[in-house]
């Protein structure tokens, strides 16, 4: 059995971005969004990217990806895949963690990230956001729960 966490923030990050872009199942309707390669870990936490939500016909393609048609102004088009797109929850790196700030489901995401057993804390500020840290790479798998409450929620 190995004994050794992974416990880079940086590394943990990776990890979960891989985890969304890399899961053709329950997370499909998610992805990665503004994410920063050279993201440098601080003690208040760094966003290194944003999870969101995707309408299902254009999960495979992503927002970023969207073509304009012939007829349509390039500005009014990334305005209606934006449109198109929820924000869930950001991801900030810390040194020896991630601090992913959930914006919807917030209730629910508690819930199954406590049940998951993972640290979770709430955020008082309008609107309400549900923080869940990351402390090692298991956590990863551990948070699939709290992403599925997210990407489920209204």
């Amino acid at each position: 059995m190995v004994d050794d966490r992974l416990q880079d923030g940086v590394r943990i990050a990776q990890l979960l971005a891989s985890e969304i872009s890399g899961d053709a199942g329950r997370l499909r309707d998610l992805q990665v969004t503004d994410a920063d390669p050279d993201v440098e870990p601080t003690l208040d936490g760094a966003l290194a990217y944003r999870i969101v939500r995707v309408r299902e016909a254009d999960a495979a393609d992503g927002p970023e990806r969207c073509e304009p048609a012939p007829d349509v102004d390039e500005e009014s088009a990334t305005a209606d895949a934006i449109d198109d797109t929820t924000t869930i929850a950001e991801a900030f790196v810390q040194p020896d963690r991630v601090r992913l700030e959930f914006r919807v489901g917030v209730d629910a995401v508690a819930e199954a990230a406590e049940a998951a057993d993972l640290r979770v804390r709430p955020k008082s500020v309008r609107p309400p956001r549900t923080i869940v840290f990351l402390e090692d790479g298991a956590a990863v798998k551990r948070v699939r729960p709290a992403l599925d409450a997210a990407s489920e929620s209204d």
